[in-house]
Order: C-alpha cells, then structure tokens, then sequence
C-alpha cells in the first residue's frame, strides 16, 4: 500500500447504495453473534466459531465441486446440513471427551480447512473462491440478500432470549451452527470470528446489564467505520472492517477497565 493511497486526492465518495446494504449485512451478523460470542467466551471455547465456519464454507465449496453453483437452495442446504452435522459432532466430542474439547475443535478447523484447499485444487479460480470464503465480499451484498437473513437472524434471536434456558448443549450448538451458515457466507469467515469474540471481550468486565448494548454499539461503530474507509480508499472491506473492530474493542476494553465496579452483579 503506497503512502499517495492516503492522499485526499486519492479518496473516494461513500457510495451509501453500496455500503448501506454492507452495513445492515454487519448489523443483522452482529445482532446474533453479539449475545452467542459472550456464551462461547464464557464456555472457554473461543475457537468453535471458526471451525463451524469452516464446515459450512466446506459445505459451500463441495457444493461448487458438485456442479451445484448455480442452484441458492443446493448450496444452501449443503452449508446448513455440513454446520449441522459439525455441530452434532461438537456435541459428541465435547461430552466424550471434555478435557481436550479446545483441541479438537482447532483439529477439526484445520482439518475442514484441509480438506476444502483439495477440493479446490483443481479449480482454476479456487484461489479466488478460497479469499471469498475467508475475507468476504461484504460490499457486493445486495438487499434482496438480506431479508432471508434478517428473518433467520430473527428466529435466533427470538430462540435464543426465548428458551436459551431450554436449548441445553446440543441445542446451542444447532442454533450456533444455524448462524454462522448464514453469516459466514455473506461475510467471511475472519468477519465472523471478529463478530464473535470481539466485542464479547471488550466488554467481559462491564456490569451485566451494559455488557450486551456496549457489545452491540461498538460492533456497529466498527462496521460503519471499516466500511466506510474501504470504500473510501478502495481496500479490501472485510480485512479493513476486522482492523477497525480490533481497534474498537481495544479501546473500549481499556475504557471499560477503568471503570469503578460497585456493581454484585459485575463478572
């Protein structure tokens, strides 16, 4: 990146047609992975985004190998059906052999990871395809993209703070796995996992009742500024929104360090 790259001659206008469906595809992602990355953070399992991500972009890419590019509900089902079958495994693994559940879900990453790179291999734009399914193409998002996810994104949130109570392991591993599926193909795998974990860690020491909407806020303020400054200089909008949530949390946490915390029910 040359230093004329940050020239005000160089800059580009915010084209709000194109960032403005970027930034609702960031806030329906964080709306679900905001409350799910503070129960992963809490479970110790912090790596468990990424290898669900995996799977479904494994899923994705095998329905390419297929010859099912073409047809939204194969490739949407070969996603679904791959998180659900990695998160069934997640369950079994996690009750045969808890002490190691850390490991083998960064086993299973590298391994779902392994394992799309062959099936890729004899692909002439497999690189291209492999770079979309880990950074993300979040600025081609189009609105009629959005309404199936909004209504996905929904039935999450209304799961989740409905009968979370209920879901037990297995069921918050299927609704995790239903998220991310959705998530990690308009997004990106790395923009999934900063989603996740991020703002859940900027905030772990904030009392209770603030950690959610600080998690929330921060997130969004991250996407708008990312965004925006990628389009702005024409750099790559998923590496650019992942620096900026980075950044954002990092300060935040700082911020939320600081504090006084008189508060019983502060964690």
């Amino acid at each position: 990146m040359s230093l004329d790259a940050l020239s005000p001659s160089h800059w580009h206008p915010v084209d709000w047609s194109i960032v403005g469906p970027a930034l609702v595809a960031g806030l329906l992602v964080l709306s679900t992975h905001v409350p799910l990355g503070q129960r992963v953070l809490r479970k110790g399992i912090v790596f468990i985004d990424l290898a669900i991500a995996q799977i479904a972009g494994l899923g994705v890419i095998a329905a390419g190998t297929l010859g099912w590019s073409e047809q939204v509900w194969a490739v949407q089902g070969a996603a679904v059906g791959a998180a659900l079958l990695g998160a069934v495994l997640l369950t079994w693994m996690e009750r045969r052999w808890p002490d190691i559940q850390e490991a083998l879900i960064g086993a299973l990453f590298v391994l779902a990871s392994s394992v799309g790179i062959l099936l890729l291999a004899g692909n002439p734009h497999g690189g291209e395809h492999l770079k979309d399914l880990l950074v993300g193409q979040i600025l081609w998002v189009t609105p009629d993209q959005l309404w199936g996810v909004a209504a996905l994104s929904a039935t999450v949130l209304a799961v989740w703070f409905g009968a979370q109570r209920w879901l037990g392991q297995a069921g918050f591993y299927l609704v995790f796995a239903v998220a991310v599926t959705a998530s990690v193909q308009l997004v990106g795998v790395y923009l999934v996992f900063s989603s996740l974990i991020m703002p859940a860690l900027a905030v772990r020491q904030a009392p209770v009742r603030w950690q959610l909407p600080l998690a929330w806020g921060s997130g969004a303020l991250a996407y708008t500024v990312g965004l925006c400054v990628s389009a702005m200089f024409d750099w790559p909008s998923g590496a650019v929104v992942v620096v900026a949530m980075a950044l954002v949390s990092t300060i935040l946490g700082s911020v939320v360090a600081c504090w006084p915390h008189p508060d019983p029910e502060q964690v």
